[in-house]
């Protein structure tokens, strides 16, 4: 599925192009994350629906096999027990596309990475004063 050069404008145009089961898997990712993070901005980064919050939040796409998710190397490491049953890479899970998601997993590390990005603005916020 991945591979096509196509250019996104939208996660919504990202999301059309899969199957509808898929489709159905990524729109709920995406719901999840906008609930644990309300005031991060949607856009298309890499080529892949990205939510964005005093930086890079999380990116999300889907694979012929998994949904790939990229919380950044602090996101898979604070979760990297509850992370142990998925592939992975330092920053990145493969949710295998045949088994359930794991929807509640997902909100933790965004509510984490939230803290994380909000955190390291602040810093920087005072480290301007």
């Amino acid at each position: 599925m991945e591979g096509n050069k196509a250019v996104y404008n939208s996660i919504d145009d990202y999301i059309s192009i899969f199957p509808v089961e898929v489709q159905e898997k990524l729109s709920a990712i995406r719901n999840v994350i906008k609930e644990a993070a309300p005031e991060a901005k949607e856009t298309i980064s890499y080529q892949m629906p990205t939510f964005v919050l005093h930086g890079n939040l999380v990116h999300f796409a889907a694979f012929k096999n998994h949904i790939g998710f990229y919380p950044t190397a602090s996101g898979t490491e604070a979760f990297e027990q509850q992370l142990s049953a998925y592939k992975g890479g330092k920053g990145s899970i493969q949710f295998p596309l045949n088994q359930p998601i794991p929807y509640e997993l997902i909100r933790s590390i965004v509510a984490f990475r939230v803290a994380k990005n909000t955190e390291k603005a602040l810093l920087k916020s005072k480290k301007k004063k």
